[in-house]
This record gives structure tokens, sequence and C-alpha cells, in this order.
């Protein structure tokens, strides 16, 4: 874990790729790190006010946002804290978004990645309501319960799908996002946390069922004829074992966590970078990428908490 870790740092990072180490960083409890992160951040804002803004989508600095206002809180540094409010603020009220106020990924498109975006900063920063309208918003657009996978990306201005195709990496992200907002939520949203569980619990079970015998899935879950990757796997480990943890998803799910665990840690190289994930910058080949490091040390941090070997 030392190596993946130390990996994870040395590589170049967009946008949405700072926010999911921070946030590997945050899920292990180092705070130290997560303050250094977010104060790296601040130099590159974007003409919204938005920090950690370094390529990707307009609301990709959104990944930062837990982290970032977790680093505010610790430090009582006053740049830090202008900065969470001002990814707030943006989150809240100016963001583009469509009719029903689902945040845009793009100009006029809502993607699967999006769920990682706005929600679990939302649900930390104290506005649950508005982290689960967009949960809401994005999987009516792309949940499809035939397939019991989500679409890539949905075009609002056509009514149709941009990419259909049920992206690992995509659904990956939701699972994780699904699992970040049940745990934020207050205990009086108990109703609330049921169906979102209920919601993590098909998307799981949907991916599970394309589950390899190597413990790894196709890039296009339910495509077998598109390369293997690793990221899903790890992904999804992170949900279940938090899940399991958190109480909203039964233990009978850790031999498939378990499964995926061994399929990641097997693809490590002796560098610490984790091989065969969609890699950037493209994502359309297996490769590395900052976002595969970030979640398999939040996948051993999971597995750690909750005592498996």
């Amino acid at each position: 874990m030392a190596k993946v870790r130390a990996a994870a740092l040395a590589m170049q990072r967009k946008s949405w790729e700072q926010g999911v180490l921070a946030q590997a960083f945050l899920e292990a409890g180092d705070d130290a790190l997560v303050v250094q992160m977010a104060r790296a951040s601040l130099i590159y804002p974007d003409k919204n006010g938005l920090v950690a803004a370094q390529g990707g989508a307009p609301v990709d600095p959104l990944m930062l946002g837990e982290a970032l206002w977790h680093a505010a809180q610790i430090s009582n540094d006053p740049e830090l804290r202008k900065a969470a409010d001002a990814m707030l603020d943006y989150t809240l009220h100016r963001a583009p978004r469509a009719g029903d106020g689902t945040i845009f990924h793009t100009k006029q498109t809502i993607w699967s990645d999006s769920f990682h975006t706005s929600p679990p900063f939302l649900a930390f920063a104290g506005n649950p309501a508005e982290a689960i309208r967009q949960i809401d918003g994005h999987w009516k657009r792309l949940w499809n319960p035939q397939r019991k996978l989500l679409a890539h990306i949905w075009n609002e201005e056509r009514q149709a799908f941009e990419d259909p195709s049920a992206w690992g990496g995509g659904n990956g992200w939701a699972a994780a996002a699904l699992t970040r907002v049940i745990r934020a939520l207050p205990a009086d949203q108990g109703a609330e946390k049921s169906r979102l569980a209920a919601m993590e619990r098909q998307l799981i079970d949907g991916c599970l069922a394309h589950l390899r015998s190597d413990g790894l899935f196709h890039n296009v879950v339910d495509d077998e004829t598109t390369f293997v990757e690793t990221n899903l796997g790890q992904m999804l480990a992170y949900a279940i074992f938090e899940s399991v943890r958190g109480g909203w998803l039964p233990g009978d799910y850790l031999s498939a966590a378990d499964r995926m665990r061994s399929a990641a840690r097997a693809k490590v190289d002796r560098d610490g970078f984790v091989r065969g994930v969609a890699g950037a910058p493209t994502f359309v080949s297996p490769g590395v990428s900052p976002e595969g490091q970030a979640f398999f040390l939040m996948m051993e941090t999971a597995a750690a908490k909750l005592g498996r070997p």
C-alpha cells in the first residue's frame, strides 16, 4: 500500500484526480496530507472561483469538495474557508443545470461520473436534500432497469443518450458516491438512507452479474468485446466494504468484494502502479491513472476498517 500511495503522489493530476486522491487520504485519516492537497489546489482557480480547476469538466473540481471542506474546518485557514464556501455557493446556486435542477457535467450533458462530483460534497457540507436531488436527477436519466446498469452520458438538449454504453468507471463512480452520500446523511434521514441503499444494491447487483472468474470486469460492463480493466472492481469493493460496515448492505456481499480486492492487488507492479485500469488521459485502453491509484487506497482503507485480512 505504501508504494501505491507514493506512486499516486508522483503522478500528474487533473482536477477530478486531485479531488479523488485527496478523498482517499481523507478516508485514511491523514489530515495533514488532506490539508496539504487542499492548499496545493488553491493555485488553480477558475473563473467561477473553483479551486483544483486543472482540466476536465466544469464540475470535476467538486470531487475535491469533501476534502476541501474538511481541510478548511480543521485548519481554520481563511483561504481554504473562502475556497470551500465558493465551491458550495457554486454548487448550490451557480452551476449550470437542467430544468429540474440536475447539474450538468458539461454543456447540456449529464454523466454517470457526475454522481461523484456534487452529491457527496453536498451531503458532507450539510445539504442532504440537494445531494439527494442530484442523485435522483442523474439516476432517472441514466439508469437502465433492463440492463441494471447506468449508461454513461445523457444529452438533455436532444433528450437522448450521447453514450448509452455501461462504462465500468462510470458505474463505479456512482456506486462509490451512493456509499458516501448514505454515510453522510443525518440520522433522521432513515427513509432516504434506505431508498438510496436500495439503489446502490441494484447497481452493485447489476455489475456483479458481469464479474469475471478472475475478479475483474470488462471496460463496458456488459460488453465482452471491450478490454478487461481493474478499477471498477476496486470501486465496488470499496462501496461494499463501507456499506457493510455502515450496516445498509448485508455481509454476504463480502465474498465478491474480497475477490475483486485480490484481483486488484495482483495488478500492482513493483513501482506501486495499479495496472490495467482504464488508462489516463483518454481512458480508452488499459493503463494507469490517478483515480486507479486513489480507489486502490480507498478500497484498502475500507477493508482495514472492516477488519478484512
